[in-house]
This record gives C-alpha cells, structure tokens and sequence, in this order.
C-alpha cells in the first residue's frame, strides 16, 4: 500500500489561512508553510476566528492536515545583546501562543547565531530560551532546522541541535527540520549518501525527532556553508537525489515543504508535479 505523500510549498500568509489553503489545494497540494509575520520581523496580524473555522473546514474537504509556520529570520535567541535575545523571546512566545487557535501543528525556526561568543554559548542560549517559553500544555511541536553554517550560524551540525535538545526540559515538544540545501552545504551528502546522512542523524538526534523536510536544491558544491536555494534538479544536489529523498522510508511519510526560489504559484504546482512523478512505491 503507498503512504500518502504529504507535500506543499511556502506561501503567503497575507489573506489568512483559509487563503493559503486554497493556494496549497490549487496547485495540487495537501501541506503549506508561511510565516508568522514579516520574515525580517515586526507585529503579528491578529488571528480571526472566522478565518480559522473556514481554513478549518476547507482542509478538512480537501485532506489538509498539516502544516509548518515558520518564525522570522531576525529572531536570535543565540544572540549577544540582550535586546535581541529579548525580542527572540517575545516573539517565540507570542508566535506560540498564536499556534494555539490551530492546534497540533508545527512552528519551524532557525535556531539562531551566536555571533562571536562561540557554538558552545549559542547552544545554551538557545536552549535557554525554549526552556523559558515551552509550555507542558502545548500542542504545538517546536522545529529546530539544520542550518548551512554561514557565519556563526548554531545548529550546522546534528550535534549542535542535539546538545540544544538534550538542554530542553519539555524536549517531547522539540523536533527536527531538515533542510536539503541547508545540510548539503553543512556537509553531508544527501546525493551521494542519503542512508549514511539518516544514518548519522539516528546516531546523533534519532530519527524520530525528525518532523518535516524542507525541500531545496543548492547553488553551491557540498560543504560550502553558503545556503543558496535552488529549483529542484537546477543545482548541486540534482533531480535524482530528490526521487530517493521523497522515496526514502524513513522520510516518506513527513511532509516535504518546499522553499525553491519561483515568483508564481503554477510553478510550485509545476515542480509538485514533477516530485509526484519521481517518488517510488
């Protein structure tokens, strides 16, 4: 019997939800992704109500079940200044808050930089910060997502994201986005090597920590630490890898969401399509 294959694309969240599932359902997808407010920062737009009853009963005719906000890039709880780390907190409290007038979905966030004072303090302040805004109660499941490593980017290794995991008191709420581009420029060979990559980060993190995969070609060779998207098959990582991911048993059954860079909604559903006709029984 196949699995169901769970997959979308990043969409705007300026109409709402009910909005962006209509997008997802137009292009051929079950899933979505979007972020929580303006990626470089700023106030959230009030969640209404009646948006989320019509999102809700939308998804449920057309089999939309899951789906991933992601926090804005200005957020670092890994930061040095205690302003910045102050804002981290506000806004990841807030935005998870927010996550409850939906609840049982996941909140995706880079985990943060640590600007010069070294992975080792990056690691504890980011594990700081989650032990101060998660909450027993909670439904949402908190992403941390595996990052290239440019500049003094924390969470480039599975080793970092477990040491922050290991830190987190409600760790039942913590999991894992693994980001296709971001790790191949981490280093770790999804083409060539995609069981000894999960492998890897069964040893270090465990599989089941790993809850959703972004789905990103690279500009760039292995291991460059630059984190440029790219279409699927238009970069380094290639269009075949991509049929042995979304294939791949221990990862078929999450949802992909894809982040590759197009301007129009039709060619999100053009590569949906093409992902659809690469994956295997």
């Amino acid at each position: 019997m196949t699995s169901e294959f769970t997959i979308g694309c990043h969409l705007s969240s300026a109409k709402g939800y009910a909005r962006m599932a209509q997008d997802a359902a137009s292009i051929g997808a079950n899933t979505f992704q979007f972020f929580t407010r303006n990626p470089r920062g700023g106030r959230a737009k009030a969640v209404d109500p009646a948006d989320v009853a019509a999102f809700r009963a939308f998804a449920a005719e057309h089999g939309i079940t899951r789906f991933l906000a992601h926090a804005p890039y200005t957020m670092n709880p890994a930061a040095a200044k205690p302003e910045t780390r102050a804002f981290a907190l506000e806004t990841l409290a807030d935005d998870l808050a927010r996550m409850e007038h939906t609840p049982h979905q996941m909140y995706n966030m880079h985990p943060g930089c640590h600007v010069g004072q070294g992975a080792d303090a990056g690691v504890e302040l980011i594990a700081d910060a989650l032990n101060a805004v998660l909450a027993p109660e909670q439904t949402t499941t908190l992403l941390l997502e595996t990052m290239a490593g440019k500049g003094t980017e924390v969470g480039r290794t599975f080793e970092e994201l477990a040491a922050i995991i290991e830190r987190v008191e409600l760790a039942d709420h913590v999991g894992v986005c693994l980001d296709t581009c971001h790790v191949w420029d981490g280093g770790y060979d999804v083409a060539g090597d995609l069981d000894g990559v999960l492998e890897e980060f069964d040893r270090v993190v465990g599989l089941g920590r790993l809850r959703a995969i972004h789905l990103n070609d690279s500009k760039n060779p292995l291991g460059a630490h630059k984190d440029r998207h790219a279409v699927i098959g238009g970069g380094f990582i290639g269009a075949e890898a991509f049929g042995r991911i979304v294939s791949h048993p221990a990862l078929r059954d999450l949802p992909f969401f894809l982040e590759t860079p197009h301007d129009a909604l039709v060619e999100w559903g053009e590569e949906i399509a093409a992902l659809k006709e690469m994956r295997r029984a």
